[in-house]
C-alpha cells in the first residue's frame, strides 16, 4: 500500500522542482525528503523522479501518481476535518434511544434546538419502551437513552450515568358514568375492587401502577393489557376498566368520552432521566444533546 506521506512528498518535489526547496516547503530534511522519494520508488518499483538540467524531472509513472495523488489527498483532508468537527463536537451522529411519550415531551423539542444551534449533529432515534433503552446504551446500540424510574426500583447501575430531566404525576383515567368521576382527586384505594387496564409487565408505568396500589393495600387486578396509552383510554372509555396514565400521555389523546382526575398519591409519578454511559456524559458529542434534553424538560409546566 503506497503511503500518502510519500505522495505528499512527491508532490512537493513536482511543485518546487528541487529537493531542496520541497524540503523547505515541507519542514523537513532534504536527506528525508530523498528517503521518502526513494522509499516510494522501491515499493512501486519504478522510477517516479529523473534529474535534468532544470532539476528533477517527474516520469510517467510519477505522472500517473500524481493525478491520483490530489484526489487521495483530498479526500484525507476532508476526512481530517470531519474529525476535527467530531472531536469538537459540531458534526457527528448520536443514537437516542426513548419512550414514546419522551420523544415527544423533550426530544423532539431538543432535535428543534439542536437544528439551530449544532447544525452538523445529526440525531438518530429509536423506540425503546420500558426498560429496553437502557440495555441498549449498555451494549453500544443507543448513546443516550431516555428512561424511567420510579419508587422502588432497583439501585442504580454504576455503569450509567443518569441525568434527571422532569417527574410527572399520574392521573386516574375513568369511564364517564364511573361512581368517581364527579370526584375532584380519587385515592388509589377508592379503586381496589375495579377492573385494571395497563401497561405489559416490564413496562416502569406498569411497575408504577403496581406500586401505587401496593401502598393503597390491594393487587390490582389487571383485566386488559396494552403499551399505548391511547388504547388504554379507549377501553377506559368503553367502561372496560379504570387505568392509572402518565399525565404527558394524554395530550393529544380523544378524552371526551372519559373523566381525567388527579390522584391523591405520591407514590404515582413518573421520574424521568437520561442516561449515558459513565465517562461519556462530557463527551464533546453527547454533552449537547443532554443539555438540550435538559433545556427542553425545564420548559414543561410544573402540573404537566
Amino acid at each position: 500500500m503506497i503511503d500518502a506521506r510519500r505522495l505528499r512528498t512527491l508532490q512537493a518535489v513536482a511543485d518546487h522542482q528541487t529537493v531542496t526547496a520541497a524540503a523547505a516547503a515541507l519542514y523537513l530534511t532534504p536527506s528525508a525528503v530523498s528517503q521518502q522519494i526513494a522509499a516510494l520508488e522501491q515499493e512501486l518499483g519504478h522510477k517516479v523522479l529523473e534529474r535534468d538540467k532544470r532539476g528533477m524531472r517527474v516520469t510517467g509513472v510519477g505522472h500517473i501518481l500524481l493525478r491520483h495523488a490530489s484526489q487521495v489527498i483530498a479526500e484525507l483532508e476532508r476526512a481530517e476535518a470531519e474529525v476535527a468537527a467530531y472531536t469538537s463536537g459540531d458534526a457527528g451522529e448520536v443514537t437516542v434511544a426513548a419512550f414514546a411519550t419522551g420523544i415527544a415531551v423533550v426530544l423532539a423539542p431538543a432535535i428543534t434546538d439542536l437544528s439551530r444551534a449544532r447544525p452538523g449533529l445529526r440525531i438518530q432515534v429509536r423506540d425503546a419502551e420500558g426498560d429496553e433503552s437502557l440495555p441498549m446504551v449498555l451494549d453500544g446500540r443507543a448513546d443516550v437513552a431516555v428512561a424511567v424510574e420510579y419508587r422502588g426500583a432497583p439501585s442504580a447501575d454504576d455503569r450509567l450515568t443518569r441525568i434527571p430531566l422532569y417527574a410527572e404525576p399520574f392521573d386516574a383515567v375513568l369511564p364517564l358514568g364511573h361512581r368517581l368521576a364527579s370526584t375532584d382527586t380519587v385515592a388509589v384505594a377508592a379503586l381496589a375492587d375495579e377492573p385494571w387496564i395497563g401497561p405489559y409487565p416490564g413496562n416502569p408505568c406498569h411497575d408504577v401502577m403496581v406500586l401505587a396500589c401496593e401502598y393503597a393495600g390491594f393487587e390490582p387486578r389487571l383485566e386488559h393489557s396494552s403499551d399505548d396509552f391511547r388504547a388504554v383510554v379507549a377501553l377506559a372509555a368503553a367502561g372496560a376498566g379504570v387505568a392509572l396514565v402518565p399525565r404527558s400521555a394524554l395530550r393529544d389523546t380523544d378524552l371526551s368520552h372519559t373523566a381525567v382526575r388527579p390522584v391523591d398519591d405520591v407514590v404515582a409519578t413518573r421520574r424521568v432521566f437520561a442516561a449515558v454511559r459513565r465517562g461519556a456524559e462530557e463527551h464533546p458529542l453527547l454533552r449537547p444533546v443532554l443539555d438540550a434534553l435538559q433545556r427542553a424538560a425545564g420548559t414543561i409546566p410544573p402540573s404537566a
